[in-house]
């Protein structure tokens, strides 16, 4: 019985847990009370990739701009001047930039001016 004891005193660890959601893999402290989500930058080949859609939004067309290689403080503060540069609304979801309305070429051109790696992508 001492033996099994002992055992289990090593794996008493927290193994699954719906109290508190989803948890951070950096700082292990859920989701919403992150505290690494700030300085994170996203994985990825650092060229922002620009292209129009229009599908699952009812006919309306939409830039969005994948591949930004900032963090979210400041991602936040470059989807509000490129939404003030062209005039109309947008949102960031998931570190995507989705911008109102078919702006390609003023965004690739705005995202060239502050220094990003910025491509067309799509046809």
């Amino acid at each position: 019985m001492v033996k099994k004891a002992s055992s289990l005193a090593a794996l008493s660890g927290l193994v699954y847990s719906t109290d508190s959601g989803r948890h951070c893999p950096g700082c292990s402290q859920p989701v919403d009370a992150c505290t690494c989500k700030q300085t994170q930058i996203p994985d990825g080949d650092g060229i922002a990739r620009v292209r129009r859609e229009t599908k699952g939004r009812g006919g309306k067309t939409v830039t969005s701009i994948s591949g930004v290689p900032l963090a979210e403080e400041p991602l936040k503060e470059l989807v509000a001047a490129l939404k003030k540069r062209c005039g109309c609304g947008g949102s960031l979801k998931d570190g995507v930039i989705e911008i109102q309305g078919d702006h390609v070429e003023l965004l690739l051109g705005e995202l060239i001016k502050r220094g990003f790696k910025a491509k067309k992508s799509g046809g």
